[in-house]
């Protein structure tokens, strides 16, 4: 499971490492909250994950969000949480029902994370006023997080905006005839557009509007971050290889070919959506 961005949080003087890939799906520390209650934080979880209600929540997240979850493994898990003589870890949960909304993390900073939906869960056990403090600083570095993308989206919207100027100059000097009817132009100006909507999004603008009559703005104004990092550079490709004299058919092939390994290269394997939009 890989978490790229490294952040912490503050709760009653506690230090919570949070791990996220920039999308809503934020892992905390366990080891973090469980110093709050003890100095061995490896047994304060082992302690919390023997109870029955916390098997079966896990569990229940698991079935949830998690189609490679084993449940008959989860099953013989449950029947005997609670008992003296049951026992259980993060890697024992983990290793065997394929579980996904923990994992431990090798290294100096390693220790054991949780799904934040888990992690407040563990709280709650922890303290209800702690978990209050986790939640409210939470909220702020959400808020902050949310603050310098919309600042990003705006400046590579604008960047994109910007590079169309590029674009459009290749089209004016190669694809269109002086004689050509403004008119005309326009739909090959429109022509030449959908070429990057299409090797990006998957889609043409009107297709895009007819899948969202109610939105406001264009496809690219939904665009996320990363998309519009690569609108910016297909742009620039497209018009070189405008110039080179390359038929449209093969220009969108090798501008969806790009589109695909820049994605790769911005978002791994943690939006395997965007990558669906791609014919990934």
């Amino acid at each position: 499971m890989k978490k790229e961005y490294k952040d912490t949080i503050q709760a009653k003087g506690t230090e919570i490492a949070v791990l996220s890939s920039g999308d809503a799906n934020d892992y905390l520390s366990l080891t973090d909250i469980a110093r709050y209650k003890s100095d061995d934080p490896a047994a304060t979880i082992q302690n919390w994950m023997r109870n029955r209600d916390v098997i079966e929540f896990l569990g229940l997240w698991e079935t949830l969000n998690n189609s490679e979850f084993k449940p008959l493994e989860f099953e013989g898990f449950k029947n005997h949480a609670g008992s003296n003589a049951f026992t259980m870890s993060p890697k024992k949960w983990c290793e065997a029902t394929n579980a996904v909304g923990i994992f431990s993390k090798a290294g100096r900073s390693g220790g054991t994370f949780a799904h934040k939906d888990i992690a407040f869960e563990f709280a709650s056990w922890i303290s209800a006023e702690f978990k209050l403090y986790m939640i409210k600083d939470y909220q702020r570095l959400k808020s902050d997080e949310n603050s310098r993308l919309a600042l990003g989206w705006n400046l590579n919207r604008t960047l994109a905006k910007i590079n169309y100027r590029i674009h459009t100059d290749a089209i004016k000097d190669v694809l269109i005839p002086p004689e050509l009817s403004p008119q005309r132009q326009g739909v090959t100006y429109a022509s030449e557009a959908d070429v990057l909507n299409v090797a990006l999004f998957g889609m043409t603008a009107k297709e895009w509007r007819d899948q969202h009559p109610a939105a406001v703005g264009n496809i690219r104004d939904a665009a996320t971050l990363q998309q519009l990092i690569v609108l910016s550079n297909l742009e620039s490709i497209n018009a070189e290889l405008i110039r080179q004299g390359l038929p449209q058919a093969e220009r969108l092939v090798r501008l969806n070919a790009s589109a695909k390994q820049m994605m790769h290269s911005l978002l791994g394997d943690t939006r395997v959506d965007e990558l669906k939009k791609l014919g990934q």
